[in-house]
């Protein structure tokens, strides 16, 4: 949020107009937000909404890069365990936050505003989680090399903004397994150690 100088900013406003933003988001999508759509449905002046954000962008911005769309799942007390809730969403529908994350895909090619939220709400998160699985597996003594953590950061990244982008909705639970036995675990662990996981 960048502010003028002159009135300190109303923290009450600022969360009402952000809400209104997500809601446009996931309801409607990016190319319908707008301030004269935000400024109606929160009855406030338009001027309010520049003085935070210069662009509706900065304020998708905003707005996205306050979600934490991964988290790191609870210790499961296995390496597949832990990939298996790291990615078990995928088999429920998005939910709003994910809607509008999702409906800011496309756009981010060409909005680094728009690519910066979604690296907070969704890139970065999934780096950590990765990271914490990874020292958990260490720690059981099944040390996982930081390259083969990063592809697999990088696959488990492709399955999740395919996930927003496609038509198809949730993957069911075998098609998750799958995913996981056939692409995941093959691409962290070399075939002897997999038998034992």
């Amino acid at each position: 949020m960048s502010g003028t100088p002159g009135r300190p900013l109303s923290a009450e406003l600022s969360e009402q107009l952000l809400t209104v933003a997500v809601d446009i988001l996931a309801d409607e999508g990016w190319g319908k937000l707008n301030s004269d759509r935000v400024a109606a449905r929160a009855r406030a002046g338009k001027a309010g909404i520049y003085r935070r954000w210069p662009t509706m962008a900065a304020m998708a911005r905003s707005a996205v890069g306050r979600f934490t769309l991964v988290r790191v799942p609870p210790d499961q007390g296995s390496l597949r365990d832990d990939l298996a809730a790291l990615v078990d969403r995928w088999r429920r529908p998005l939910d709003r936050e994910e809607r509008a994350a999702a409906s800011l895909v496309g756009a981010a090619r060409h909005e680094e505003d728009l690519r910066a939220g979604l690296d907070a709400a969704l890139v970065q998160p999934l780096a950590e989680a990765i990271r914490a699985i990874g020292a958990r597996a260490a720690e059981r003594g099944q040390q996982v090399p930081e390259a083969r953590l990063a592809m697999l950061c990088s696959v488990i990244e492709a399955f999740w903004w395919q996930r927003y982008t496609s038509d198809r909705g949730a993957m069911s639970r075998g098609e998750v397994q799958r995913v996981l036995d056939e692409v995941l675990l093959p691409v962290v662990l070399p075939d002897r150690e997999r038998v034992t996981v």
